[in-house]
């Protein structure tokens, strides 16, 4: 019987190409669709932010950082498509493989990012009424923003060494201690930028939900829309980001373990759940509609027909406007549900 560490490390086996030709030829047409989907989407999303909406303007910038990973990560599936047509997993060129990584990493990584922040506003508005709102003052500031991309590029690092075999290679055979620590920090920035938003996401949306249905005042729509906020942010992450992480640990418990058939299986149940991923280019406008009630109307009225623009403009649009008060002790004071 063979051991787990020859099958391993098992020279013939080329990691880099596809275990099942009809799987990936597959998947590269369902990204044909998002790519389809996402361009025209996202280019319309960012005219509006810049030229319609004026995001500068109306304390939107974190709104606009997401359209931004948004659109970088569509620009990056023509690359992603060419490789599984060609029955690569990655590319074989060691530049575009690591760039893509890196901006993929990168991307990912920036929309967890002002997601979670978006999250953590609409927690203190809800949650801690009348005290200062630090996330608030982010928001006006682009200079945060930059902050916020500077600080993910050191994440990125693991993507732009050279010691990982079809940059991706944990489990495999390690020749250094360099190249073991390498990888595991990867994993370790893949499944940290997930588990931890998460948690947080999850808290946030909980003490909003009770904090609504326990103190605030005001009609049962007004109510919903607050959450739907918050909850449009928790369905981004289930659908996009958490299949893919349980996937990826199962695929690395299953390497480590060094059964070939099984990794082969592992890996295209990952690879199946990332390109499902890459729906949150897609997913995100729903939360700059519940975010932002004046994003929907200039959207609508700038590109929907006018027929359409009768049914989708709804009573909502003068809902979005009002506040909805909650009394602390002997105090009043105004809870606004969505951003203006």
């Amino acid at each position: 019987m063979t051991s787990p560490q020859n099958m391993s490390t098992n020279e013939t086996v080329d990691h880099c190409k596809t275990p099942s030709n009809v799987t990936y030829k597959s998947l590269s047409w369902v990204m044909m669709g998002e790519f389809a989907l996402g361009l025209p989407l996202n280019l319309t999303v960012l005219y509006i932010f810049v030229f319609r909406f004026k995001f500068w303007k109306n304390k939107s910038i974190f709104l606009f950082n997401i359209v931004v990973a948004d659109f970088l990560l569509v620009a990056c599936l023509p690359v992603k498509i060419y490789d599984y047509q060609h029955n690569m997993r990655h590319s074989n060129n060691k530049v575009v493989c690591k760039t893509m990584l890196f901006m993929l990493f990168l991307n990912r990584g920036a929309s967890i990012a002002f997601l979670i922040t978006l999250s953590l506003d609409r927690y203190f508005n809800v949650v801690h009424l009348g005290r200062r709102n630090f996330v608030k003052v982010f928001k006006k500031s682009p200079q945060i923003s930059i902050v916020i991309w500077l600080l993910l590029l050191p994440l990125t690092i693991p993507t732009m060494v050279t010691t990982f075999e079809c940059c991706n290679s944990h489990g495999r055979q390690v020749e250094t201690v360099y190249h073991d620590v390498t990888d595991t920090f990867r994993e370790i920035v893949f499944f940290t930028q997930i588990i931890i938003p998460f948690t947080i996401l999850v808290f946030c949306t909980i003490c909003i939900v009770n904090r609504l249905r326990r103190k605030t005042v005001g009609e049962k729509t007004k109510l919903r829309r607050a959450v739907y906020v918050v909850v449009s942010v928790v369905i981004v992450f289930s659908v996009c980001f958490l299949p893919s992480t349980v996937a990826r640990a199962a695929l690395l418990t299953v390497r480590l373990t060094g059964w070939q058939k099984e990794e082969d299986v592992a890996v295209q149940v990952y690879d199946s759940l990332m390109v499902l991923s890459y729906t949150d280019c897609l997913l995100d406008p729903l939360v700059y509609c519940f975010c932002n009630s004046g994003f929907k109307d200039v959207y609508v009225s700038t590109f929907c027909p006018t027929f359409l623009q009768k049914r989708l403009k709804t009573s909502d649009s003068n809902m979005a406007t009002t506040a909805t008060t909650t009394t602390t002790g002997n105090r009043t004071i105004s809870l606004p549900m969505i951003d203006k």
